[in-house]
């Protein structure tokens, strides 16, 4: 295949804005979509390379796969190598771990599939892990070891076939994302089958240029770089992406592979020895960017600086330099090693990145020192449900929970405490979806409706389970415990800029009006026969991870005010319908100070969890000892009333 200069011009402007996006420089807010046009140049050149194997019959699967392995794996190894030291002694228990899981996933091909799984509701902040990165090396990795399987089978049934069956795939896999852009997002950043058009629009970009060559045209190649360039500059990170807003940058790096023959004042641009000496150093940029970045704002414990961005793009620079002229180029020629060797060395080196990561991870997932056990571990996420609409831990009389997240941080140490008095919960659960009758998810209207249907319709089956009241039992009051991040609520905007909750079937703000719909749900539920016990809110701390990563556990405090406001005008309006009412104010701060601390140096434990918005087991075990009071005293009195 011809080498084409301008290919490697156009490396230059998917890497160059991708760093710069991951270092924080604000005019590329779009600069990820270099990851597309990367996608776009693999499956242009790979699909290439090829045909043309095929065409002459000479293509075989050691070699396309010792190819591979020597393009990327050396680099990969080096880069992973070091970055495990670095990263050794700057993250946190908790996040050393993850870390760890992320370097087996490097040696399985699978950082894409594990990234997915990890971001949660929970995650440490995807700029702070240092491998993220090689989630879209996963994907052309899994795109490597399909699509020749795929092209060799096809084509005894001709290139037409082939080219038209190629298309109908990406076509699906478009439909995929554009649908998962709205309703699934994350599985559609991360996974294949919602990528695997981009790599598919560069395979037939190549069927084209193989049938038609390279065209000359000036106007089509300037509209390809346009498009990239609007996309780097105007898109941001509440862009539904991809899906149908990825178009921009592949059709524009469509158009370039198509039209920008070298003869066009494009094709000169973009091949000027700057641009193509960074395409040409662009996998090594690309894999250093991360760690360094990442490990920076981490370590730092803020945003970078302008003076620290400059100092990470110099050492992104330099080690790159290194890896490319001492790792990445040498290791490419096939007189670096017989193939045998070199693919014994790379299968060794990948298992022994899995091995290290599996026993790593192993060793540090029991980090439970002081109060680490309640941060650092994996103790808030084993206590949360993953936003599972219903529960039930059975234990003689049964007592009600209905919630958000924060029902769902406290229902494990509510359910132990309640054994203690011979009694189960039984919860209705669906995080960012409050218990609140009357309400709405104002979703934003680029991401759609899907979730506030769904909130809606389990707020309306959860109150249609109690009114039929058929998991209760006769023997003991009935009572529900209702909480939820009423203070986030009461005073959070969705992306557009709108309230995140509105009054059900108006455009009403509830920022004011919060109160009275849960004095409305009080009412109803009262109405069915239950005994409401409400927990309140408490104060929301800021910057809390940042601070624990620094030492600075003590300085870790918030403001009283905004809670104390809200469940003052809550208890005003459920006032005298005998309902049970739990301050959390009273429990883990100090009523008559202005500002609540975090940390308990006494028993050297953080009352709230890293996100420093919902509480930890710890104060959860607090509240739940009121909860099983009150339990207790309403259950005493029903027996003395029968």
């Amino acid at each position: 295949m011809k080498y084409r200069a301008e290919i490697d011009g156009l490396r230059a402007f998917a890497v160059i804005p991708v760093i710069l996006f991951h270092a924080g420089f604000e005019s590329f807010t779009g600069g990820f979509v270099g990851v597309d046009i990367f996608f776009v140049i693999s499956g242009y050149l790979i699909t290439s390379l090829l045909i043309k194997d095929i065409n002459e019959n000479q293509f075989s699967y050691a070699d396309f796969y010792e190819r591979r392995a020597r393009r990327i794996l050396p680099a990969l190894f080096i880069v992973t190598a070091v970055t495990i030291p670095l990263a050794w002694g700057i993250l946190i228990p908790r996040d050393l771990k993850d870390f760890f899981q992320s370097v087996i996933a490097v040696g399985t091909f699978s950082s894409n599939i594990l990234f997915w799984q990890e971001a949660g509701y929970f995650g440490t902040s995807s700029e702070l892990k240092p491998l993220l990165h090689t989630w879209s090396l996963a994907v052309e990795e899994q795109f490597y070891l399909l699509f020749p399987v795929f092209l060799t089978f096809a084509w005894r049934y001709g290139k037409s076939k082939v080219f038209w069956s190629i298309c109908a795939i990406a076509v699906i896999s478009f439909l995929i994302s554009e649908n998962w852009s709205r309703h699934n997002s994350t599985a559609n950043f991360y996974l294949i089958i919602s990528r695997a058009w981009e790599l598919l629009a560069g395979s037939i970009a190549a069927f084209i240029v193989l049938k038609h060559g390279v065209r000359k045209n000036d106007l089509l190649a300037f509209s390809g770089l346009g498009l990239i360039i609007f996309s780097i500059f105007y898109y941001d990170e509440s862009t539904p992406f991809p899906g149908i807003y990825a178009l921009l940058p592949v059709i524009g790096s469509v158009l370039l592979i198509l039209y920008a023959q070298q003869d066009t004042y494009i094709a000169k641009l973009l091949s000027i020895k700057v641009l193509v000496g960074i395409g040409l150093i662009s996998y090594s940029a690309y894999l250093w960017h991360q760690p360094i970045i990442a490990l920076t704002k981490y370590k730092l414990g803020t945003e970078l600086s302008l003076d620290v961005k400059i100092y990470t793009l110099i050492a992104t620079f330099i080690l790159t330099l290194i890896t490319y002229y001492l790792v990445e180029k040498p290791t490419r020629k096939k007189d670096f090693l017989s193939r045998k060797k070199f693919l014994c060395i790379s299968a060794t080196a990948l298992t022994t990145l899995a091995a290290f990561g599996v026993l790593s991870a192993s060793n540090h997932k029991d980090a439970l020192v002081l109060f680490k056990q309640d941060i650092y571990a994996g103790e808030f996420e084993r206590s949360l449900l993953k936003s599972e609409d219903q529960f039930k831990i059975q234990n003689g009389n049964n007592i009600y929970i209905w919630g958000d997240s924060y029902a769902d941080a406290l229902t494990h140490p509510l359910a132990e405490t309640l054994s203690e008095i011979n009694i189960g919960l039984i919860g209705y659960i669906k995080h960012a979806c409050p218990s609140i009758l009357g309400v709405i998810r104002n979703e934003p209207k680029r991401v759609g409706v899907r979730f506030s249907e769904k909130c809606r319709k389990l707020v309306d089956s959860t109150f249609a389970k109690l009114s039929s009241n058929h998991d209760a039992t006769d023997s003991g009051k009935k009572i529900i415990v209702l909480t939820s991040a009423y203070l986030w609520y009461s005073s959070s905007y969705n992306i557009d800029g709108e309230p995140i909750l509105i009054n059900d079937n108006s455009d009403d703000n509830v920022f004011l009006n919060i109160h009275s719909a849960l004095e409305r749900t009080v009412r109803d539920l009262k109405s069915l026969g239950f005994h409401p016990i409400v927990v309140l809110s408490h104060p929301h701390f800021d910057d809390v991870e940042n601070k624990i990563r620094l030492g600075e556990h003590a300085s870790i405090a918030a403001s009283v005010e905004n809670a104390e406001k809200l469940n003052a005008a809550i208890s005003e309006n459920l006032q005298g319908l005998g309902v049970s009412l739990i301050d959390p104010i009273d429990i883990i701060c100090e009523r008559d100070q202005p500002q609540c601390h975090a940390f308990d140096p006494d028993k050297e434990l953080m009352k709230v969890w890293y996100d420093g918005t919902h509480l930890s087991k710890q104060s959860g075990y607090l509240i739940s000892l009121r909860i099983k009071e009150i339990v207790t005293e309403l259950n005493n009195l029903h027996a003395q009333a029968l």
